[in-house]
């Protein structure tokens, strides 16, 4: 048995008593959560090691039904005195809350049951010299491109955690994952003339991770490029999304499909399921089960089952993402999103959510266009859920020609999200690095603010 193994049993065996005894403190029904995890990370600047980090963090969340009544309590204190006050509390606060139609455990018809093979966990852990050393080979390589003058430092990490759930429903489930990192951020220019960028990657595996001095050499050749940037006038263009920042539009989607903004009516695509909103031959899937997946988990938040989905299929939206609770006050089954933590209930979330690849490069999707915009960073939170509208500061390149030509800042680009999603090709360079994942991709028709 590995040391996985045992921590696993121990944190269930431990969720298994906790629940029994609020129950017999009065509680109908109850489950709880536990999060176990120790992290190291170090950072290194101009040459020089800077931060040394390493924590180990113990934390659990019980919630209690009694009736149509819930409440939630966590603690990072899993002494005998500590818990019998934890379930005291819990139970106490659930018979004065109020009622709650939709809330209980999941249904036992939806509950996952064996194991999902993800290989989550690298029984490697690296020591201090060797993070310095990673953080050392990103920045010295960003640092030797010529043109970079500054740098605001390179950082290494590993972390491990394990997620435990047991419910009084008659599950039990607890995995554990490993995540190795490092990242990059260097300036170049001088004065009032400095620009910075950088560069990330995060992996379950260290084997997987991707080389530190490619990927500073990457940061430091992106930065001199943004150097002398020019003012755009006004205009409507194409633009095209980086792959770096293209998954915040699959982050506004899953947003707009989750099922407690589609039951209040406070999403701009809350009459849309079974309806087409992006152009044919686009799909969206979201996959909980990729191996060595960043986001990837064998069950739920709360024990159901999950599974491969498309979200988007040729263009189609087919589900909502749902937990329990949602799914219950949408009159539809749990989808298999419901995410948590130690202090609040289950919500939906997504997993390895990606937008597949399409037929084209990125620079064939840009081959046609005579005047655009290559967005390589956005800046603000300019966008309304209710309505789509999309709004957001914008720097990056201008295309002329088919060609990425000179660098632009201080632009805002506008759009209706709707508009947007219907309007959007995928080119053919996915990548799987973030967890929210999506290739380059074209919108067509978005307004171009400059000066």
């Amino acid at each position: 048995m590995t040391s996985a193994d045992t921590a696993e049993q121990n944190a269930l065996s431990f969720l298994s008593q906790l629940i029994e005894r609020a129950r017999k403190a009065g509680a109908d029904a109850a489950d709880a959560v536990a999060f176990d995890g120790a992290s190291l990370s170090v950072s290194r600047r101009l040459g020089a090691r800077e931060d040394l980090e390493r924590s180990e963090a113990s934390d659990t969340g019980l919630r209690v039904f009694v009736g149509k009544r819930q409440a939630m309590v966590s603690s990072t204190d899993r002494g005998d005195a500590a818990i019998g006050e934890l379930v005291e509390r819990a139970v106490a606060m659930a018979r004065i809350a109020p009622e709650d139609a939709h809330c209980g455990l999941a249904d036992p018809a939806l509950l996952a049951h064996g194991a999902q093979p993800l290989d989550l966990l690298d029984t490697v852990e690296p020591d201090v010299d060797g993070l310095y050393e990673r953080a050392a080979e990103a920045e010295d390589a960003a640092r030797g491109v010529s043109g970079i003058t500054n740098s605001e430092g390179a950082q290494a990490s590993w972390s491990r955690s394990t997620v435990a759930l047991a419910t009084t429903g008659g599950f039990t489930g607890a995995y554990t994952g490993s995540r190795h990192g490092v990242a990059v951020s260097v300036l170049a220019g001088e004065g009032t003339d400095m620009v910075r960028d950088y560069e990330y990657a995060g992996a379950r595996y260290e084997s997987d991770l991707e080389g530190a001095a490619g990927l500073g050499l990457r940061a430091g050749e992106r930065t001199v490029k943004r150097l002398n940037p020019r003012k755009v006038p006004t205009a409507q263009v194409p633009v095209v999304f980086d792959m770096r920042v293209a998954g915040g539009l699959l982050r506004h989607l899953s947003g707009a499909i989750s099922g407690p903004a589609v039951a209040r009516k406070t999403s701009f695509l809350k009459e849309s399921l079974g309806q087409t909103i992006f152009a044919k031959g686009v799909n969206v899937v979201d996959d909980p089960h990729r191996k060595r997946g960043l986001a990837s988990r064998p069950f739920d938040g709360e024990g159901v089952a999950n599974k491969r989905l498309n979200i988007i299929e040729d263009g189609v939206l087919k589900t909502w993402l749902l937990d329990q609770a949602s799914g219950h006050q949408l009159g539809l089954p749990s989808t298999g999103h419901a995410s948590r933590g130690t202090s609040s209930p289950p919500s939906p979330g997504c997993t390895n959510l990606y937008l597949e690849a399409g037929q084209q490069s990125p620079a064939e999707l840009m081959s046609d266009i005579k005047s655009g915009f290559y967005v390589i960073e956005l800046m603000g939170m300019g966008v309304n859920p209710v309505t789509g509208d999309y709004s957001r500061g914008a720097s990056g390149f201008w295309i002329e020609n088919g060609e990425i030509t000179y660098p632009v800042s201080e632009l805002t680009i506008a759009g209706n999200l709707k508009a947007m999603y219907l309007n959007l090709t995928p080119a053919n360079d996915l990548e799987f690095r973030h967890g929210t994942d999506s290739p380059t991709v074209r919108i067509e028709g978005m307004t171009v603010a400059g000066a």
